[in-house]
């Protein structure tokens, strides 16, 4: 089997290395897709830590109840002010509510009556991820409702697609 070697100059150290012909190609599963996306841990954070406030908007989505998931053919939406949601992980799991705020600077939404009783009487907010909720109800407007058709249309085509091939 014929090996090709190749100097690699690192820290000053001189490294033979042999390298097979079969290794020069790169597999596909290893392969980018877009080069200007990075994989690195650290850059991702700092993506998402840093992002606007119109790219938060996207990421505090929740999942759709399985009625209105079967209604809409949508599974997640972003959350808004006035969707009533039910809280499915951790300390307040099974309350219901409607979102009073969506505060995308803390990545948290606040549902009423979920809340603390401070030291001076006073009621104090608590902040939920919105992957911990489901939405219930919707609060749809004609923005909404579009968002929606488009969701719905993208499924439809999908689905559509997958029969005529079956045939």
């Amino acid at each position: 089997m014929p090996t090709c070697g190749k100097t690699l100059q690192a820290n000053h150290h001189r490294k033979t290395l042999l390298i097979e012909p079969a290794d020069l190609k790169t597999p596909a599963d290893k392969m980018k897709f877009n080069a200007d996306v990075s994989s690195s841990r650290r850059k991702s954070r700092k993506a998402h830590f840093d992002a606007p406030s119109s790219i938060r908007r996207k990421i505090m989505s929740s999942a759709l109840s399985k009625e209105l998931r079967a209604k809409y053919n949508c599974r997640s939406l972003p959350v808004r002010k006035d969707d009533e949601v039910r809280i499915v992980r951790g300390k307040y799991k099974g309350r219901e509510g409607k979102i009073t705020q969506v505060y995308r600077k803390k990545w948290v939404i606040h549902v009423d009556r979920v809340q603390r009783d401070k030291s001076n009487g006073a009621t104090s907010p608590i902040g939920i991820h919105p992957s911990n909720v489901v939405i219930t109800t919707i609060k749809l407007d004609t923005d909404r409702r579009a968002i929606l058709d488009r969701k719905d249309r993208k499924k439809s085509a999908k689905v559509s697609a997958d029969v005529e091939m079956v045939d």
